[in-house]
Formats: C-alpha cells, sequence, structure tokens
C-alpha cells in the first residue's frame, strides 16, 4: 500500500504561483510513475501531468504546457507541481497518483491522494 497526501493548495491571483506537493509514505521502494490529475466543479477528473519513477520523462496536458512544472525528489518521497501563470480555469481539486505505468489515463494508477484544494482569482 501507499498513502499519499497533498498539501499547497490555497487562493491564489490569475498569473500567481503555487506549488503542490505530494508526499508519499508506505511501499514507495516500488519505481512508482507520479501524476496529478484535477477535477473542477462539475467536471470530471482530467489528467494534469506524469512524471517517470527517474524523473527523465515527463507529460503535460496542453493546457498546461510551459506553466507548469513536475518534479519528484525520490529521496524525500515526494512529489511536486510548480504551478505559474495560474489562470482562473485552473481552479480545481488537484490529486496526486501513483501506478506501475506512465500514462493519461485513470485506471493506471492504484494509489490516490484526498486531494487539495487550488482557487484562482480573476
Amino acid at each position: 500500500q501507499v498513502q499519499l497526501v497533498e498539501t499547497g493548495g490555497g487562493l491564489a491571483q490569475a498569473g500567481g504561483s503555487l506549488r503542490l506537493s505530494c508526499a508519499a509514505s508506505g511501499r514507495t521502494f516500488r519505481p512508482y510513475a507520479m501524476a496529478w490529475f484535477r477535477q473542477a466543479p462539475g467536471n470530471e477528473r482530467e489528467f494534469v501531468a506524469v512524471i517517470s519513477w527517474s524523473g527523465g520523462n515527463t507529460y503535460y496536458t496542453d493546457s498546461v504546457k510551459g506553466r507548469f512544472t513536475i518534479s519528484r525528489d525520490n529521496a524525500r518521497n515526494t512529489l511536486y507541481l510548480q504551478m505559474n501563470t495560474l489562470k482562473p480555469e485552473d481552479t480545481a481539486v488537484y490529486y496526486c497518483a501513483a501506478g506501475s505505468t506512465m500514462g493519461w489515463e485513470e485506471f493506471r494508477y492504484a494509489y490516490w491522494g484526498q486531494g487539495t484544494q487550488v482557487t484562482v482569482s480573476s
């Protein structure tokens, strides 16, 4: 089992920045890919970004490319999402997830955090 806890959410103004963290505990010795998803009110949960175990491969959804950066520190069992140039449409609950393979599909990820709220005001 892997437990994931997200922190760092909050309120930001449009154009501002936030950094989300996701601390992993439990069976973290396995080489999991890690991802961020988000769910806005009234919408389905959507893929944001994913990073490989080594950190050498990353993929982003088009709407966040050039603004968001996913990274990880395996020594600290922590995943990050640096969010810059925030827009009101980035408002959502952000979830981190861990899985054996990379991809944008939710079924690839067996473990999920509880989510952290990000609100961007215009």
